[in-house]
């Protein structure tokens, strides 16, 4: 018998609208496994039964009556505690909000509402999305369940676990350094960020107003597809949101790579790299060869500057967004939290506006290095293996803070250029802990990154592999 739970998000919706498992049995499958395993996780920060086995019984009545249903119809899904609904409690992994119930709902839940997947409640996440991985002092560090003492991965830390330990079948993360592709890489589950714009933020928790982005984590690159589609596009309330058409992520999805060129950086992206994550990445790209693509050494002299730049405007813009607090609670920050910030008011204002007006030049100049001629620029997700939480636990020694800081050294250019990112696995460690490759796009070009992705998981099956917990 198919355990339900062991369902991707395209697997379980496709199995409702067959009516092959009522969407009712699908939550509950959700609800046992969280409540077997999640004790020892701790991804779930707020679980809500009734509300979820009440939003699948209308799920089975509506398909009963044949109404229509919509892609994502009995999928069950639970979201970073940092998407606003109304009324109800978003902590945003802090103290500061702990009983803060927003007015509003996140147009990305409208449309997931919209799309007839499941909201189960709220996940674990880094206290105001500030920490790459999944420490957090206030509901508890998120531990990874590929082997409990290693992290998760951050700020979606139990977004990245919950999917991994097959709670639920997807989730919402953010990433404004590599939130949702950090967690997907060390959870071993696949996540994607899109163009800067390409998904409304309205009624999302800000941390950086120029590099935030919303996006999903979930088994496969065609459930991200789906998702993604249910999620993009121009957005009233979120004057950022761009204009362009949503294409169809999922149609594009043919397994052909002939004729598409992957670049691989020289520069950045390998430094200092772990000898496990250089084989897995290899191993990755002849993959990609496998199913037609050609893969270039290419040289980027940008990403020194990006390096440098994406640091400065992520720092500075959340100082601004939590100076009130800063002045009114300092003392209900973690200790790392208050750190960060305080540091973001040290940056003088002209290195600011420097590392914002050379953002698009260097945008320009990082695609004539990488992509002029080339589709997808290839990359490990992480250059190290998995870290432990006690090694990059910052809080309780500061000679932690390079090892904490490195975890997301290959994600954050990524935030800076704005560019569509996405993560997938691509093996496991020497200690059977998961490795990420890491693929980007031209700006829009979220079909691209989806199609490689999608390409390389129908000859691997790392994506399918479930860690020992679960």
């Amino acid at each position: 018998m198919t355990d339900l739970a062991a369902l991707s998000a395209t697997e379980a919706a496709d199995a409702f609208a067959k009516g092959d498992a009522t969407a009712e049995a699908l939550v509950r499958a959700s609800l046992a496994r969280i409540d077997a395993h999640d004790g020892q996780v701790n991804a779930v920060v707020r679980l809500d039964r009734e509300a979820a086995l009440e939003a699948a019984t209308a799920q089975d009545r509506a398909r009963a009556a044949g109404r229509p249903l919509g892609p994502l119809a009995g999928a069950p899904m639970m979201h970073k505690d940092m998407y606003y609904r109304a009324g109800r409690v978003s902590t945003c992994g802090s103290r500061i909000r702990g009983d803060f119930r927003p007015a509003v709902t996140a147009t990305v839940l409208d449309r997931l509402d919209a799309a007839g997947a499941i909201d189960m409640g709220t996940l674990n996440m880094a206290e105001f999305a500030q920490n790459p991985t999944g420490h957090n002092a206030h509901h508890g560090d998120c531990h990874n369940p590929w082997s409990l003492p290693y992290c998760t991965g951050g700020s979606s830390s139990g977004s990245g676990a919950g999917v991994a330990a097959r709670f639920f079948t997807a989730a919402l993360g953010s990433d404004t350094g590599g939130s949702i592709r950090l967690p997907a890489s060390i959870c071993g589950v696949t996540g994607i960020k899109g163009t800067q714009t390409r998904v409304s933020r309205a009624g999302v928790m800000p941390l950086s107003f120029s590099m935030d982005n919303v996006g999903p984590l979930a088994r496969t690159a065609r459930d991200c597809a789906r998702i993604m589609r249910v999620i993009s596009g121009h957005d009233p309330r979120d004057a950022t949101s761009a204009p362009e058409a949503v294409p169809d992520y999922e149609a594009a999805l043919t397994g052909d790579l002939r004729g598409v060129s992957v670049a691989v950086p020289r520069e950045w992206f390998l430094d200092g790299a772990d000898d496990a994550v250089v084989q897995g990445f290899e191993a990755a790209l002849e993959v990609l060869k496998a199913r037609g693509a050609t893969v270039t050494r290419v040289s980027c002299p940008s990403l020194a500057a990006i390096g440098t730049y994406v640091s400065v405007v992520s720092r500075v813009e959340a100082a601004a967004i939590h100076a009130n607090w800063m002045r009114e609670h300092p003392a209900d920050y973690a200790i790392h939290l208050s750190g960060r910030l305080y540091g973001g008011y040290a940056i003088p204002g002209h290195l600011y506006v420097e590392a914002l007006s050379r953002r698009g030049a260097l945008l320009r100049q990082f695609c004539r290095e990488a992509l002029s001629g080339h589709h997808v620029v290839a990359t490990p997700t992480l250059r190290m293996r998995v870290p432990t939480l006690a090694e990059t636990d910052i809080d309780a020694s500061p000679d932690n803070w390079a090892r904490h800081m490195a975890v997301s050294a290959n994600t954050r250019p990524f935030n800076y250029l704005g560019l569509p990112t996405i993560s997938l696995p691509c093996g496991l460690d020497d200690r059977g802990l998961p490795l990420g490759l890491q693929l980007a796009a031209r700006p829009f070009g979220e079909g691209r990154v989806l199609a490689a992705a999608d390409a390389f998981q129908r000859d691997t099956d790392w994506h399918a592999r479930m860690p020992p917990l679960a």
